[in-house]
């Protein structure tokens, strides 16, 4: 999470916001939540076209 928060410069609730409106793919493993870096780029990808 800390490394999302900081590629993103995004805050802690932000993220958890993003992964509930399921707009930033991620996975549980062992009660841990986990985003694939690829998720993070399709996400930033995603904005990117958003915007043009």
């Amino acid at each position: 999470m800390p490394e999302v928060m900081a590629r993103l410069k995004l805050g802690r609730s932000k993220v958890y916001d993003l992964i509930r409106s399921r707009r930033l793919t991620s996975i549980k493993i062992d009660g841990c939540r986990r985003i694939p870096a690829g998720a993070v780029q399709d996400f930033v990808l995603g904005q990117i076209q958003e915007a043009a």
